[in-house]
């Protein structure tokens, strides 16, 4: 039965263990009195350290290296104690660790003992290499778990940037979309006159409606002495006198057959074959 763990002031010593049980003895009577049962542990013990397995599904509760494990007795008193002492890889505060068994107490804590004695053998004919390959294995599992945790935030953080992203997309205006501008005004406020662009019935800033355009009449307009006005453009060959229109005729007639005109008087040149 694994009583639990309590952290200690030294490494190791006889009254510190002492201490310690007390403690965690005390903690199981509590326990008990409140219905809640002493678990059970599986150990396995190798050169390599101590293990706390769960004995039915064999999980790793505990893995106490053999390097950081710097105390191990029986209890004396009570043969049924045994602890030892392990300082922890993470807080590097030193733990003590205290098991109740009914017959093996002793044997266990011998056990460890052998450990460490093998260890060392293997530690001497490696010229300790082995030890140093450990760490440094070690060493790396630690970084390989620091390095998928800084992964796991960053991949957390590339999403939140994602999500922000298309948010901003979704409010943002589509390509291509021209967005309405007001138009410039002048110095006076006044918004300036546009040929092209349509009359708006909006007012002005200032206020004011603009004036509207006149619009152009087809009726015929007339002059203040009641004559229509001349335009070269609309009129027709009718539309002129009698005897201006017998003019026009000779005139046409004479550039025919070669006349130039000088002054009012017609004249027959030859014409110059060079033009």
């Amino acid at each position: 039965q694994f009583l639990g763990s309590t952290e200690v002031e030294q490494p190791k010593g006889t009254e510190v263990v002492r201490d310690a049980v007390r403690k965690l003895k005390f903690a199981r009577h509590i326990k008990k009195s409140e219905g809640q049962k002493t678990p059970k542990v599986e150990l396995q013990i190798s050169i390599y350290g101590v293990k706390i397995l769960d004995p039915k599904t064999k999980e790793v509760q505990h893995n106490c290296q053999l390097h950081r494990i710097s105390f191990c007795a029986d209890d004396k008193t009570d043969k049924r104690i045994f602890t030892f002492i392990c300082k922890d890889s993470e807080s590097n505060k030193h733990l003590c660790y205290v098991f109740d068994s009914e017959k093996c107490a002793e044997e266990i804590t011998l056990t460890i003992g052998q450990a460490f004695d093998l260890a060392y053998r293997k530690f001497l004919e490696s010229g300790g290499k082995d030890v140093e390959t450990r760490k440094q294995i070690a060493g790396l599992q630690k970084r390989i778990q620091e390095l998928e945790t800084e992964n796991a935030e960053l991949k957390n953080k590339v999403q939140d940037l994602e999500n922000q992203l298309r948010i901003t997309q979704v409010h943002a205006p589509p390509a291509g979309s021209v967005t309405p501008k007001s138009p410039s005004t002048d110095i006076f406020d006044m918004v300036p006159f546009s040929p092209i662009s349509p009359q708006s019935t909006t007012p002005t800033r200032n206020g004011t409606q603009p004036p509207p355009v006149p619009s152009r009449s087809t009726e015929i307009k007339r002059d203040l002495f009641g004559a229509e006005p001349f335009d070269p453009f609309s009129c027709g060959a009718g539309d002129f006198p009698p005897d201006i229109q017998s003019k026009l005729d000779e005139m046409q007639e004479g550039f025919k057959m070669g006349l130039t005109l000088e002054g009012t008087v017609f004249c027959l040149d030859p014409l110059d074959s060079r033009c």
